[in-house]
């Protein structure tokens, strides 16, 4: 769930004028400020189909102007029953990076920082695309992980993909995906 993270602290920033691939990254990350829902959808392993799951989310940006708290929430079904993930996200301009640290009940807290490789801005603050990538955990492997966000006005879309260590391949495989919509301040 920590990619959730990724993808919530990722909103419009007004005027992005990039002389460096990751200015504007900080502005993005505190206009994610306000409440959203839609749904997280995940590759299921063993039929490898989507499968999706409703969840709201509620982003408080800090006056620090570079650090939000977001919680989310999912209903992961009858066994689990809703899941609560508070994550700590912010953007730390000079080393162009994201970190970030999230907990939830049961669950080892998960921290790290992923390097911002481009924010590229659209026709206005509420259109633009943020790329970030980190080499990471996936399930029992190491991997590169790259995390695509794309805003297009109320609605935020985020893909994450991995490329295993150690394959001889150069592929991206899609792993998780959100799709949120504003729903308020």
């Amino acid at each position: 769930m920590r990619y959730l993270a990724l993808l919530f602290a990722l909103v419009a920033t007004p005027a992005l004028s990039a002389s460096t691939p990751t200015d504007g990254a900080a502005a993005l990350l505190l206009q994610t400020a306000g409440r959203w829902q839609g749904e997280l959808a995940y590759r299921d392993y063993q039929s490898n189909s989507w499968q999706a799951l409703p969840v709201t989310v509620t982003i408080a940006a800090q006056p620090d102007q570079v650090t939000t708290i977001r919680t989310a929430q999912f209903d992961d079904g009858p066994k689990t029953g809703i899941v609560t993930i508070t994550t700590v996200t912010m953007v730390d301009p000079v080393a162009a990076t994201l970190a970030y640290a999230s907990f939830r009940r049961s669950r080892a807290p998960d921290s790290g920082s992923a390097k911002i490789v481009s924010v590229v801005p659209g026709v206005d603050a509420v259109h633009w695309t943020m790329v970030t990538t980190e080499r990471r955990g996936d399930g029992n492997d190491v991997a590169q992980v790259r995390e695509t966000t794309t805003r297009a006005g109320d609605t935020m879309t985020t893909l994450k993909e991995v490329n295993p260590d150690g394959d001889t391949q150069d592929v991206w495989l899609p792993r998780n995906r959100s799709v949120l919509r504003r729903i308020g301040s």
